[in-house]
């Protein structure tokens, strides 16, 4: 990123256009509509009611990206897009896809929050198609990490985890799948259980996970756990609300119980690695006192609410998300 020219800086300057492209093949879920069967142009349009040339026009322009190949007049995906963006596949990455959607308009306003300080998408109620694509966005990319992840981490001999702000539960799923004598708890809003519930029936673990309703900024945290598991959670808040909620998650676990904290995290710095330097700007676009933290930003958290031995476990995940670990 250091060897800048003009052509690198006006490639950065419209990687927009590739993006709000894959976006509306997303949208108009273009890829599933090819994989059962609407072949064509004419098709495609004719089946949704769209018009045939802004169709045609962008079939071709996601042909040339690479995402679908064109025999004649007729579309097929390519081996890519039939694995990551045809709904059903169990590889679907069209949540997260459209929660970047989602995002794109408020980003076009960084300068504002930059000048003001003020985020430019106002937190509020998600529409329902905003809160899939951003909740199953949420799982898509944890179901990455996850199946990996619980065989790094010795859970051994602990009983119950606390999922805080674990959503649709990809976390939890995981690592009860890892440890068959665990058992898990997902605290979230009421308005992600039935996601939650969902996921967790599909991997047949109803008996071993539940939810409870939690605004952890608000709420207590209820039942007593042995570890406690907190996913992408302190970047949304400001650091008096990160303290809070650690303090909130180190009072419901037991003597000797184990905190795992697990956030993009920046260097000592804060102007590095680039991921979780960009994301800091996302969350000042959306938030009100959200960003990332320096580990040992997340330590001194950590070891003011009582916990000991913390330290950043060996694990680095895509987008440089890191974890550290607390015991009480």
């Amino acid at each position: 990123m250091t060897d800048w020219n003009a052509g690198k800086l006006l490639e950065i300057s419209g990687s927009y256009w590739h993006a709000c492209t894959l976006h509306a093949g997303v949208k108009l879920d273009l890829f599933s509509r090819i994989e059962t069967g609407d072949n064509t142009a004419e098709d495609i349009a004719g089946g949704l009611g769209y018009d045939v040339r802004g169709v045609a026009v962008l079939l071709d322009a996601l042909v040339a990206m690479g995402l679908i190949v064109k025999t004649r007049s007729r579309y097929s995906n390519s081996a890519t897009s039939k694995s990551l963006l045809v709904k059903g596949s169990p590889e679907y990455i069209g949540y997260m896809i459209m929660h970047h959607h989602h995002l794109v308009e408020a980003w076009s306003h960084l300068y504002q929050a930059v000048r003001t300080g003020e985020p430019v998408r106002k937190r509020g109620a998600l529409d329902e198609e905003e809160r899939e694509s951003f909740l199953m966005g949420m799982f898509n990319m944890a179901m990455g990490i996850a199946p990996g992840l619980a065989g790094q981490i010795d859970l051994g001999g602990r009983q119950h985890l606390l999922d805080l702000g674990g959503g649709p539960g990809a976390y939890a799923i995981h690592f009860c799948l890892a440890n068959p004598n665990l058992k898990a708890t997902i605290a979230d809003l009421t308005t992600t259980r039935p996601f939650a519930e969902k996921t967790i029936s599909r991997f047949g673990l109803s008996d071993r996970i539940d939810f409870v309703p939690c605004n952890y900024l608000e709420d207590d945290i209820q039942g007593a756990y042995d570890v406690a598991w907190l996913s992408h959670v302190l970047h949304g808040e400001g650091p008096d609300g990160c303290r809070m909620i650690i303090k909130k998650a180190v009072s419901a676990l037991d003597q000797g119980g184990l905190m795992l904290i697990h956030d993009f995290i920046l260097n000592d710095t804060s102007d590095g690695p680039l991921f979780p330097a960009i994301f800091s700007l996302n969350m000042l676009i959306n938030t009100d006192k959200g960003r990332s933290y320096t580990g040992n930003q997340i330590k001194e958290m950590m070891s003011e609410a009582g916990l000991t031995n913390v330290k950043r476990l060996p694990f680095t995940g895509p987008n440089e998300s890191g974890i550290m670990s607390g015991r009480l």
